[in-house]
């Protein structure tokens, strides 16, 4: 049968134009559909807008340390209205660029809704496009939980577009994007409260650096509130909000920013057309080869679920059109030791192994840790603290993960990445020469273990 394309992609997101692009690359007809915005979660709404609120957030702390290097700012003064203009200009810029990389591509951009009709049929503004293969892309979108009052709080959606920097900000959750908008928003100036009802924050992460992360946001000002959650939120007269706590405590804010979660975004997919099969969590179900129940239908990144980060959805995009039209040159996703970064302030980086992962799979261990106030505030009346820590096998003396707490952590994160992928000895950091003065120096410096653990105990 003749196809319209040999590939259709529904969503412009990260995967969705990487896949797009290679396969274009590589000789296939390629069409591609978005209905909102070019780039996806990550150019728009998410790791790069996010990261330069960081950035702006952070020159309050650097305005205040440069008086200890002699520099005296005098009226200096933050405005919210500014930095959300020149944060949108640089996404709209970004957002040509990903249009030129897929038209310059020769793929064909339809930026419209696209649902699926059959195996091979996709339907947008009316008129069906068939294709030999299609690609689902289309990412994820911020879950809230139904409870009385809901209809009041922002998402990540929502806080890039807000007009004003809210005084009072609650901050719910206790993921990577909780407490990097409380790092945002208090930076910014916000009173800010992060609750989360759990124990303690970031789980998932090592414990050294959540303890670590909590005391250094404490030290910061920012008022982080464990064992803590929303029962409903009343709009008062005034137009505040008024949250009632599940322990009967109220909060009063000017605005309630969620981040609880993700869902995968399969809104009027019409995946009940096909008969996709999702698994128990939601999420599209699909092989080693991203093929779902549906053998010409395939999807990656966010709505798969499995590591829901923007390089892990780049790989997976890579696969799938090099699986599809350049076989010689296919290798698998590897999910193993992938390293990333959390831009919360102060910044945490991570890679492999956490100490209690580490201690459940049976390892004996020598535990390398260093904690330490950076150089660059040594002048300075910051009390922040930097903490580095390397997990090791203590049999084979094997890097089994790095953790690094601090700034520029996630500039770290890159190179710990690729010497704990190579499977890199304690033997191997040792002998490689200290870049001095840095903090990353720290990494390779620290030459007696901190303490050891022995089936499963500290010894």
């Amino acid at each position: 049968m003749a196809y319209d394309f040999d590939l259709f992609v529904i969503g412009a997101g990260s995967g969705g134009v990487r896949a797009a692009r290679f396969a274009a690359s590589y000789g296939a007809r390629v069409a591609v559909a978005e209905s909102r915005y070019l780039g996806g979660t990550c150019v728009n709404v998410g790791c790069v807008p996010k990261k330069l609120l960081v950035y702006g957030a952070h020159y309050a702390e650097d305005i205040d340390q440069a008086r200890g290097y002699g520099w005296t700012f005098d009226g200096s003064k933050f405005d919210w209205k500014t930095l959300i203009a020149n944060k949108n200009r640089e996404i709209e810029r970004l957002n040509g660029i990903y249009m030129n990389l897929l038209t310059d591509s020769g793929v064909t951009l339809l930026q419209a809704h696209a649902r699926l009709v059959d195996a091979h049929t996709v339907e947008v503004e009316g008129r069906h496009y068939s294709a030999a293969h299609i690609l689902i892309a289309t990412g994820g979108w911020p879950h809230v939980p139904d409870f009385p009052g809901s209809e009041h709080v922002i998402t990540s959606n929502e806080a890039f577009y807000l007009e004003a920097l809210p005084a009072r900000v609650l901050v719910v959750g206790g993921g990577y994007i909780a407490v990097e908008f409380a790092s945002i928003f208090h930076g910014c100036g916000a009173d800010t409260k992060l609750l989360y009802r759990g124990e303690l924050f970031m789980r998932g992460f090592d414990g050294s650096l959540r303890e670590h992360l909590k005391d250094e946001m404490i030290k910061k000002g920012v008022d982080l509130q464990f064992n803590a959650d929303i029962a409903r939120i009343d709009r008062q007269p005034d137009g505040s909000l008024l949250a009632t706590l599940k322990d009967g405590r109220s909060l009063e804010a000017d605005c309630v920013f969620y981040a609880t979660g993700r869902r995968p975004m399969l809104d009027n997919l019409g995946l009940d057309q096909v008969d996709i099969k999702l698994d128990e969590r939601g999420f599209i179900k699909v092989n080693d080869s991203f093929c779902t129940s549906v053998p010409s239908i395939l999807a990656i990144g966010d709505v798969i679920g499995r590591v829901q980060l923007t390089p892990v959805a780049l790989a997976e995009g890579m696969a799938v059109a090099r699986q599809l039209f350049k076989p010689e040159e296919y290798r698998p996703v590897d999910y193993n030791t992938i390293a990333t970064a959390v831009f919360s302030l102060p910044n945490l980086a991570t890679v492999g192994l956490t100490e209690e992962q580490a201690r459940e799979q049976g390892y004996r261990l020598a535990l390398f840790e260093s904690r330490f106030r950076p150089m660059k505030l040594t002048m300075t009346d910051s009390l922040e603290r930097s903490l580095m820590k390397l997990v090791v096998d203590a049999a084979t003396r094997r890097v089994l993960g790095a953790h690094v707490l601090g700034p520029d952590a996630g500039e770290m994160a890159q190179l710990l990445g690729i010497a704990v992928k190579a499977r890199l000895t304690k033997d191997d950091f040792d002998a490689t020469m200290a870049v001095h003065p840095s903090a990353a120096e720290e990494l390779v410096t620290m030459y007696q273990p901190t303490y050891r653990v022995r089936h499963g105990e500290r010894v």
